[in-house]
């Protein structure tokens, strides 16, 4: 019998994928409007070369472990505490600037102060357009009454807290919230799941993880035999890594754990 229901946040409850879409598209529309020119063209040069500079630096291997993607490193500033995550702190702010640098000059355009305020509004846009999917708090009003509820999500601290912040409804339902730059590595390794076991004490056949990754959130939790629920909204085919539940939308949960 499930006792606790851990949940993953981005793109689980946060529709991170939508916002960083949301972002870009505001970002590019900047860029269209001073320069003229297309926006989807640069959102595509900057999504691919962002990714292709962010596995240059020497905290990639890092960032891998946390797990951190390139287009959180595009508006986070981690200041947070740790050597490594010092050394992102200073780096990013290269990043961000040369990946749009970069954008422009792919469109003929020079303009490395321009290229700059694309990078503060891209951050702002981010920030704006933080958003939770449309059923997220109608399930954890269902939930909150009969389970304890707890998150699990990779990123760094101040990320995290940041995109919680921005919507302070989501984590009053959670009793507590576990981020994996905190505890030094992120899903899938087994010792995160352990470690909240141990800090919420529960046994793993009391909880139950609820995510939208198959690589993270699933393989984890099977790792170490916690049954889970993967939110499949994309309709993608689970071949290699095989759920315990599946659900196309986070609102079937409810009728799942009951």
């Amino acid at each position: 019998m499930v006792k606790a229901i851990i949940f993953d946040l981005d793109d689980t409850l946060l529709n991170d994928k939508r916002s960083i879409n949301e972002a870009f598209k505001a970002t590019c529309q900047l860029a269209n409007e001073k320069c003229d020119i297309d926006p989807e063209l640069l959102e595509k040069i900057v999504r691919e070369y962002a990714r292709e500079l962010y596995a240059t630096y020497p905290t990639y291997d890092f960032i891998k472990k946390i797990g951190i993607n390139a287009f959180e490193g595009l508006w986070g500033t981690f200041d947070d505490s740790g050597e490594e995550f010092q050394r992102l702190h200073h780096i990013v702010p290269l990043y961000q600037l040369a990946v749009w640098k970069k954008g422009l000059l792919s469109m003929g355009i020079e303009d490395e102060n321009f290229a700059l305020t694309l990078a503060n509004s891209f951050s702002a846009n981010r920030k704006k357009f933080n958003q939770v999917f449309d059923d997220t708090y109608e399930v954890l009003d269902e939930l909150i009454g009969n389970y304890p509820l707890f998150m699990l999500t990779n990123g760094a601290p101040s990320l995290q807290k940041t995109k919680l912040a921005l919507t302070p409804k989501l984590q009053s339902y959670f009793d507590k919230i576990f981020i994996s730059g905190e505890f030094g590595i992120g899903k899938p390794d087994s010792s995160i799941f352990n470690h909240v076991l141990e800090n919420i004490g529960l046994q793993i056949e009391d909880a139950m993880m609820v995510g939208d990754n198959l690589n993270t959130d699933i393989l984890g939790a099977n790792r170490i035999g916690m049954k889970n629920v993967w939110i499949n909204r994309e309709g993608v085919e689970a071949t290699e890594i095989l759920p315990t539940y599946e659900i196309k939308e986070l609102k079937e949960l409810v009728s799942l754990v009951k």
